[in-house]
């Protein structure tokens, strides 16, 4: 029994004409009949009362009628779902992101994808950059906002946009007039800075800046979130290196200072394998673009 034979058997019972019925189906009454005539003998029994004036169900055609007409629906509106996740229309689609992209990058895509593809489900997860790898590479994401990542196999990495790096001070702090900031002006500085393990890029970037110093500042204390780090530079734990947009925040308590040589980080968006279609779309989103109707 194939579904095409489901479907012309449909279109009979409601036409109750094999002529009709052969137009709609775009073919003609001949091989209809023989496809009929075909799905009465797999099941065994007459489906119609046929006479030379009138077509008509018999019980058992209208029994068969009535239970096999949602599941050719449901098939067939299966096959349209499918063809929609396929493009790109619908389905759902799952969004890493470091905390930092969430007031600059993130918000503006946003409203802009669930404008012109409002059948797409955007499910968003604010994580390190350490668990969005690790999460792409598992198949539990589809795209990943991430920071200085590097080359990682199994991943598309490309650059969305970078921003200087930024000294953040607590307001007493001595160094909190200066118009910029010399790397040595840091030496021996507690600095609260996030878990190497993960954002081992960024955290790299920053160790960097320090590198050449004999007594570069000794992290004294980590934590996963910008915020965090922000109120415990307020509090007077230390000072940190971020990006430029925590300028965002106005946390009270802390100022900022560019540094000297105007060092950068990296803002990435990365893929995984077998990611959803309408993945692309959402990375043309972060790229201020306009998505194509479809």
């Amino acid at each position: 029994m194939e579904l095409r034979q489901l479907r012309y058997f449909l279109v009979v019972a409601e036409e109750l004409h094999f002529g009709r019925a052969a137009e709609r189906l775009h073919m003609t009454q001949p091989p209809l009949t023989v496809a009929v005539r075909r799905l009465e003998h797999e099941l065994g029994v007459q489906l119609f009362d046929r006479t030379t004036r009138r077509v008509s169900l018999t019980p058992a055609g209208q029994a068969f009628r009535d239970r096999i007409q949602s599941a050719v629906a449901d098939l067939d509106g299966a096959g349209g779902e499918v063809a929609d996740v396929a493009a790109g229309r619908s389905g759902k689609i799952r969004v890493g992101f470091v905390s930092s992209a969430s007031y600059t990058t993130v918000p503006e895509a946003i409203r802009t994808f669930r404008q012109q593809r409002p059948r797409v489900d955007l499910v968003l997860n604010p994580l390190t950059s350490g668990e969005q790898i690790e999460q792409l590479l598992d198949g539990n994401l589809d795209l990943g906002l991430v920071r200085d990542p590097g080359d990682i196999p199994g991943l598309d990495i490309e650059l969305l946009g970078t921003e200087d790096l930024v000294v953040v001070l607590p307001e007493a702090h001595p160094l909190a007039g200066s118009a910029e900031i010399r790397p040595q002006d840091l030496e021996g500085e507690p600095m609260i800075l996030f878990p190497y393990r993960l954002m081992p890029g960024f955290v790299s970037r920053v160790l960097r800046v320090f590198e050449s110093l004999p007594t570069p500042p000794t992290v004294v204390q980590q934590a996963i979130h910008q915020e965090t780090v922000l109120g415990l530079v307020a509090a007077g734990l230390g000072i940190s290196v971020l990006p430029e947009s925590v300028r965002r925040f106005n946390m009270p308590g802390v100022t900022t200072r560019p540094l000297v040589g105007r060092p950068q980080t990296e803002l990435h968006v990365a893929r995984g394998p077998g990611r959803h279609p309408a993945a692309d779309d959402f990375i043309a989103c972060l790229k201020g673009g306009t998505l194509a109707a479809s």
